[in-house]
């Protein structure tokens, strides 16, 4: 070796300053296929970020966190899991900064800003803005097209507040879905205003004030303390290296591959000694079969795949808890009932299932979450909507005037019952409104039963309505507000171990071996990567707001913004 590489080899590594590009959004769960992979490798991953973060803030070598948030905002509740995992990394004392060219650009920033407050420093460019204006629940109402067009929307619904489609039957929010909608962005809101506030050092009257006059200049936000610093990316970065010195730059989600490959490279009896606790990711629609993705819908959970999943988990020695990562809006009662028997079932190895509610865990997404030993959700958490839905578009007229036309034969009373060819017969929809009785009937005495309540108390607060994760746990749908990381917290304190002497695991492993080895029975583990699911037509229809999943689904069909 050169002396002149024996000494840098012995020259200590420059500090590391960490960045989190959010310009892209963050992804709930990691690609499960090679072209998910490529199409999102630049998009952080939400629970790797926040382990990451965790991991940094006691390591001596990383100094700083920087980010940059953009146009692509995250949910409100994915802001709330990084500015949790943000808050326990200043703790450390470690520089926090977050910049932006504009917290909304001729839109709402609400929840970009909402999360640049839970850092040290907010910066802001000279000709941005910060987009803070209140949160606003829109609904399309389709319902005079399709009069026009001579299509008949015939669907059922449990009951007033499950409004899903009422963008097919109404021309307008009705009294019970604009009560809703009213909640839900007041509750979003008081999310909003409470973190800035509390993040500012700000009166939440101030906050209000601020909100009622944006989008505000940046001098403006300056001159009321939501912004720290006006400055371009080089300056931010320049004040960086003025404070912290000659730093290396690393990627968030590149410090923690690195942490992951430096685990792998543990022996695997030594990695065996710590016992482990199970994260299982159930995102998208519910329906029965194999979990799957589509290039229009994204992912779905299929009850074959997340069952076999729950089973491996149970079978596994090392597993010692279960955190259920619910994103989904539902879809089958059935697959959602298959799945509610499996967390059932987990609970009785006696290990403790623990759920943990993303963005959205409404209707089938609540049914698979509420038996679990305990339901952590975000307090801007979209989840509730316990009622059902089911019907039909009759389209004969609408196909007939473009010159389309269909027949038929059947045998049997009821075999047309849902040909989109003729409404229902009178005999018909009571079948169907007697089946809407009966699901409804199952789903709130389940949970009733999984949350402990009365079921009387537990239909006041179902009705099909939405409720923000703050708002469900004022009424007992879910246990404690937190994040994913603050769900693995509890998994431990159930089991009764540390955080620091678990090993958390993803159940089970996307990678391309495991997929491609076959599984041996239904109870192998491999079983819950084989992949199938439902193909494009489901998506397509899921694209136009038909909910093809199931009575359970609950598609969002006004949006907060």
């Amino acid at each position: 070796m050169r002396p002149t590489e024996l000494i840098r080899s012995r020259r200590p590594a420059a500090p590391l300053l960490l960045e989190l590009d959010l310009t892209r959004g963050v992804l709930e769960a990691p690609a499960s296929t090679p072209l998910d992979a490529v199409r999102t490798r630049h998009t952080p991953v939400l629970r790797t970020v926040v382990e990451a973060l965790r991991k940094a803030s006691t390591d001596d070598r990383v100094v700083g966190l920087v980010a940059h948030v953009g146009v692509q905002q995250p949910t409100l509740s994915q802001s709330e899991e990084l500015r949790a995992a943000v808050a326990d990394f200043r703790r450390s004392g470690k520089a926090t900064v977050c910049w932006s060219e504009s917290y909304g650009e001729m839109g709402p920033g609400n929840v970009a800003y909402h999360l640049a407050s839970a850092f040290e420093q907010v910066w802001l460019q000279q000709s941005g803005e910060v987009g803070l204006i209140g949160v606003v629940a829109e609904a399309v109402f389709v319902r005079d097209a399709l009069d026009k067009l001579g299509i008949d929307p015939q669907i059922g619904q449990r009951h007033e507040y499950k409004t899903a489609a009422n963008m097919f039957l109404e021309s307008s929010m009705t009294e019970a879905h604009r009560e809703m909608a009213e909640r839900l962005v007041e509750s979003a809101m008081d999310t909003i205003v409470s973190d800035v506030a509390a993040s500012r050092g700000l009166e939440e009257a101030a906050v209000r004030a601020a909100v009622d006059q944006a989008p505000l200049m940046a001098t403006d936000a300056v001159e009321r303390r939501l912004v720290d610093q006006l400055g371009y990316r080089d300056e931010v970065y320049a004040d960086l290296r003025a404070r912290l010195g000659d730093v290396e730059l690393r990627f968030v989600e590149r410090y923690g591959k690195g942490l992951a490959a430096l685990a792998g490279s543990t022996p695997p009896l030594a990695r065996r000694t710590k016992p482990v606790v199970a994260v299982i990711q159930a995102s998208g629609p519910i329906h029965l079969g194999r979990s799957g993705r589509s290039p229009l819908a994204g992912p779905s959970i299929g009850s074959d795949s997340l069952g076999a999943a729950l089973r491996a988990a149970g079978a596994d020695d090392d597993v010692k808890a279960v955190v259920l990562r619910v994103d989904s809006p539902g879809g089958s009662h059935l697959a959602s009932d298959a799945i509610h028997r499996e967390v059932l079932t987990l609970r009785r190895t006696g290990r403790p299932v623990v759920a943990s509610m993303a963005s959205v865990a409404g209707s089938g997404g609540y049914f698979i979450a509420m038996p679990a030993d305990v339901v952590v959700a975000g307090a801007g958490t979209l989840t509730g909507s316990i009622g059902v839905l089911a019907g039909k578009q009759v389209t004969r007229a609408a196909l007939s005037r473009i010159g389309i036309e269909r027949d038929s034969v059947a045998v049997g009373a009821n075999a047309e019952m849902f040909s989109s060819q003729r409404p229902f017969t009178a005999e018909e929809w009571q079948r169907m409104e007697d089946s809407l009785d009966r699901i409804y009937a199952d789903f709130t005495g389940k949970a009733a039963a999984d949350r402990d309540m009365p079921v009387a108390a537990l239909r006041e607060v179902a009705k099909g309505r939405v409720w923000t994760g703050a708002d469900a746990a004022d009424r007992g749908l879910v246990d404690e507000l937190g994040g994913l990381s603050h769900a693995i917290d509890v998994a431990c304190d159930r089991a009764r171990l540390r955080r620091s002497a678990v090993e958390v695991r993803m159940v089970p492993k996307h990678h391309l071996l495991e997929r491609l080895r076959p599984a041996d029975n239904s109870e192998h583990p491999a079983a819950a990567t084989l992949v199938g699911g439902p193909g494009l037509l489901p998506a397509l229809l899921s694209t136009l707001g038909l909910p093809p999943y199931g009575v359970l689904t609950m598609p969002v069909t006004w949006r907060l913004s």
